[in-house]
């Protein structure tokens, strides 16, 4: 858990608090938020949770729930739901309450409002965490390539709108680590992540795309470069947070002579 918080810590001081990081970012909003290839769909039926955010909480802890009853898993269940509220919480309060941005640059008004973690990207990478926290352990893996797909899209949509900066989304993304790592403690004392065999990574393509179509913007190509890979990386450490997490199949019992 230490390692995502010192790493949540360390994206906010480098991008809020420094001329340099504030700097390279603002130089990302070129245009007009309208020219992002998600604008038509942010302004109708989404996907969510760019719009209809509550309905997405509220189905999401249903599957949680749904998923804990069914496997009677009461305590990963309870310990689920919870996470995916304390997460989406912390970052609203960080966001709004905690974590200022100072104007270093002097930048334009729509460019000083804070922003730092996301919301949208902190809503979606908890409810793919209590998700896994509830699902198979033999499972976890490819539900968490499907979530890894759906927040590449939703955080680079947040950024090709200009909702939020790169710094945002990762924050966001690290703060969901944090909470998935705490409650797998809890819920598995003693375990031992490993990391993921090497074909296992061929999980995170379907992200490429996606974190590429949410990322769009017309009019520009330096943004949107930025965007991807920011949106990449942060369905990247989900997944691997939680494929770390999942059990190695056992080798194969040679054959009997």
């Amino acid at each position: 858990m230490s390692g995502p918080l010192l790493a949540f810590a360390a994206v906010y001081l480098v991008a809020v608090w420094t001329p340099f990081g504030q700097r390279a970012e603002n130089a990302l909003v070129v245009g007009y938020a309208d020219g992002a290839w998600m604008a038509d769909a942010s302004q109708s039926w989404g996907p969510p949770p760019l719009t209809q955010d509550l309905e997405t909480i509220a189905v999401g802890l249903a599957a949680i729930a749904s998923i804990a009853v069914a496997r009677r898993r009461w305590l990963a269940g309870c310990t689920a739901i919870v996470t995916v509220l304390s997460t989406i919480a912390a970052s609203q309060v960080l966001k709004n309450v905690l974590l200022i941005r100072p104007d270093l640059v002097g930048a334009d008004d729509n460019l000083v409002e804070v922003s730092f973690p996301s919301g949208h990207v902190a809503l979606t990478a908890a409810l793919v965490a209590g998700v896994a926290l509830v699902a198979p352990e033999r499972r976890r893996p490819a539900l968490a390539a499907v979530g890894a797909a759906w927040i590449a899209l939703t955080a680079g949509a947040v950024q090709a709108l200009y909702w939020h900066r790169p710094s945002d989304v990762l924050g966001a993304t690290l703060l969901a680590c944090a909470g998935y790592g705490a409650a797998h403690r809890l819920l598995h004392p003693g375990s031992r992540p490993s990391m993921p065999r090497p074909w296992a990574w061929t999980a995170l393509l379907p992200a490429v795309a996606a974190a590429a179509t949410g990322a769009g913007h017309e009019g520009t190509v330096a943004g949107p470069l930025v965007f991807g890979s920011a949106a990449w990386i942060c369905a990247a450490l989900l997944w691997i947070t939680i494929a770390r997490t999942s059990p190695r199949r056992p080798p194969a019992a040679p054959p009997r002579r």
